[in-house]
């Protein structure tokens, strides 16, 4: 379980007798682990965007009553983890911008706070040039340029996270009579980090990856419809037939003509293999391969690279499970339950009582003692950032009655931060990039403990090295970070090939 937060799920519906907003919900609903903060979605009937959005999960911020408000043929929607701006109900998404003649044909609603109109449709001037809506899931590390386009529209972004700067930016260029497609394509330069995003015009659906295509993207057929989706596995709840990935650099723009496309940048394909080992769910397939399979074949790697005798194998829930069962095919070793996950505990706006609060992880896993007592363990999880959690998941083991923790991670340190739309903390409270090996097993309290190597990590995908982005393993980032780069510091400690020891 590693401790990391993803930055955004979008999810768009073009086709005319298609209930959009139903099928958006639904298609969020599928898409609710990349974000639990907030949700909205925004549709369009050709002449005007009707947007509902609100704090919370897909099930607390829609009713069946705002669902059916929702009217027309166009609809992109978000769930969103908080990322540049803050947990606040202005930065939820979709987001908004138009002329001024054209705010009178915008309808915001909130389900929590009740913001100005002009926190939600700002700063927009001008000719009655229409409205656009965007969802964004990924992150802009440097927004300098985006800054000093704003400033030189009179546009102030002080308080803009990086999905607003983007909006407006478009906004603005469509305020000088260029078309959206125009519009996107002057702004798309100004745009340096990781986006995959839906942007909708009162007639268009248009989605755009940045150059490396490190987050991902998808389009399925659905009843002379067409799907666009974070992932594949927000296709089959609604019937719709995957189609094929948005390329990277690419610019798809639906409308009712049909689907077409152009290449708006230089494609050098490189999906973050962090969607592999944590994001995505395990029934997606990225890059061709099934996510599931992945995961298992990074257990199948830890338990060639680490043999050790033990009686059980258990997973971290959830995205761990996969790779216990690889680790248990190679070992022999019998795999089991051990931990049981409450799902929901950490889903709601109900602040704990004081001493829920107190126990930490155990409010959210309970173990099974009956699976842990007296038994020699290994614990497989998926990556391991703090450590934190770790060390409160091998105490409350010990607790339980284990006779031997050996802690296993079925992916490499994580030394470096990210900066394309993955909430790692700072470096410096990375646990790999300030300890040893041996600090780290002496931290967490493990037997032993050991990480998958990155030469084996790859090999497990099926994929070259050069396809991915690893940049929380190797520090090396393919999209320039800029000033972020000031950040890092290369002289880490642990190195992926230092050895476990081994008991």
């Amino acid at each position: 379980m590693a401790e990391l937060g993803e930055k955004c799920a979008v999810f768009g519906v073009y086709g005319k007798g298609l209930d959009v907003s139903r099928l958006a919900f639904f298609g969020l609903y599928a898409l609710q682990h990349r974000g639990q903060e907030s949700a909205g979605i925004a549709v369009s009937d050709g002449d005007a965007i009707t947007l509902h959005k609100g704090m919370g999960l897909v099930s607390q911020v829609f009713n069946e009553e705002l669902i059916e408000n929702l009217k027309g043929h166009i609809t992109v929607a978000h769930n969103r983890y908080s990322t540049a701006g803050g947990s606040k109900v202005k930065h939820a998404q979709p987001m908004l911008a138009a002329s001024a003649a054209y705010l009178k044909q915008i309808k915001i609603s909130y389900a929590d706070e009740h913001p100005s109109l002009n926190d939600s449709v700002s700063l927009c001037s001008g000719p009655d040039d229409g409205a656009i809506a965007l969802v964004h899931n990924g992150n802009l590390p440097t927004t300098d340029a985006l800054k000093e386009f704003l400033e030189s529209q009179n546009i102030d972004s002080s308080e803009f996270s990086d999905s607003r700067m983007i909006v407006e930016a478009i906004a603005a260029c469509m305020r000088e009579d260029m078309g959206i497609e125009d519009a996107i394509k002057r702004v798309y330069p100004m745009m340096i980090g990781a986006f995959s995003i839906l942007i909708m015009s009162s007639e268009k659906l248009i989605a755009l990856r940045d150059q490396c295509g490190i987050r991902p993207l998808s389009i399925a057929r659905l009843n002379g419809g067409y799907i666009i989706a974070s992932e594949t596995c927000a296709f089959p709840p609604i019937g719709a037939e995957f189609l094929r990935d948005v390329n990277a650099g690419e610019m798809v723009v639906i409308d009712e003509s049909g689907i077409h496309s152009e290449q708006i940048a230089p494609a050098n394909p490189k999906l973050d293999i962090f969607e592999f080992v944590y994001f995505a769910r395990h029934d997606s397939r990225l890059l061709g391969k099934s996510v599931y399979e992945v995961r298992k074949n990074f257990g199948f790697e830890l338990a060639k690279e680490f043999q050790i005798e033990a009686d059980t194998v258990i997973p971290v829930p959830e995205t761990a499970i996969p790779a216990a069962v690889g680790f248990s095919r190679q070992s022999g070793i019998p795999f089991e339950l051990g931990l049981a996950k409450n799902r929901y505990i950490h889903r709601t706006f109900i602040q704990p009582e004081q001493h829920i609060r107190e126990q930490g992880v155990k409010s959210k896993l309970s173990p099974i003692t009956e699976v842990i007592a007296g038994k020699r363990l290994i614990v497989i999880d998926d990556s391991i950032v703090r450590g934190t959690t770790s060390r409160q998941i091998v105490k409350m083991l010990f607790e339980a009655g284990a006779k031997e923790v050996h802690f296993l991670s079925s992916s490499p340190p994580v030394k470096f931060p990210d900066f394309y739309g993955i909430d790692t903390p700072q470096q410096e409270n990375l646990m790999a990039a300030s300890k040893t090996l041996e600090e780290m097993r002496e931290y967490l309290g493990a037997t032993t403990l050991g990480f998958l190597s990155f030469e084996a990590m790859i090999r497990a995908t099926g994929l070259s090295a050069d396809q991915l982005c690893a940049s929380c393993f190797t520090g090396e980032y393919p999209i320039d970070i800029r000033e972020r780069r000031n950040e890092i510091n290369y002289n880490t400690m642990i190195r992926q090939s230092e050895p476990s020891p081994v008991s």
